[in-house]
Order: C-alpha cells, then sequence, then structure tokens
C-alpha cells in the first residue's frame, strides 16, 4: 500500500474511532464493530479498491454527523416545545 494511502486509512481509522465515542450502542460496540471491518480488509492491496474503501468509510462519517445532529436536534425539540405544540 502506498504510504499516501497508508495515512488516508489511519485518519480514517482515527476519526471514525473519535466519532464513535457518543454511538448509541456504545463506544465499544461501535469499537469493536470498526476494527472488525478494518481488519476483514487489511489484506487488500489493489490501489482502486483501497479508494473505494476510504469513500465508504467517508460515508459512514457523514451518515454518522447526520445521526448526531438529528439526535441534538430532536433533544432541543423537546425542552422547547410541549406534546401538544409539535
Amino acid at each position: 500500500m502506498a504510504s499516501s494511502l497508508r495515512g488516508e486509512v489511519l485518519n480514517l481509522y482515527k476519526n471514525l474511532l473519535y466519532l464513535g465515542r457518543e454511538y448509541p450502542k456504545g463506544a465499544d460496540y461501535f469499537r469493536s464493530r470498526l476494527k472488525a471491518a478494518f481488519l476483514k480488509n487489511k489484506d487488500v492491496k489493489d490501489p482502486e479498491k483501497i479508494k473505494q474503501l476510504i469513500a465508504r468509510g467517508e460515508f459512514v462519517i457523514k451518515e454518522l454527523e447526520a445521526l448526531y445532529f438529528l439526535r441534538k436536534y430532536r433533544a432541543l425539540k423537546q425542552r422547547y416545545y410541549s406534546d401538544g405544540n409539535k
């Protein structure tokens, strides 16, 4: 694997690990699933396949951010609006 791709993969792992701290099922659950996903693809050598996997990981990051934003929005909405004003 090229060193530039290796760095991208490590950054992706670190970013996902950081985002996983707030995962609804718990950080340990997320960490174990993340590690399993990365270990499953550890033998991939094709740069194009690695780029596809990185793109998939970036998509997961966007989905997690959307999940957290939605959860925050719902919590704020519950605080400021009563049940009758939905």
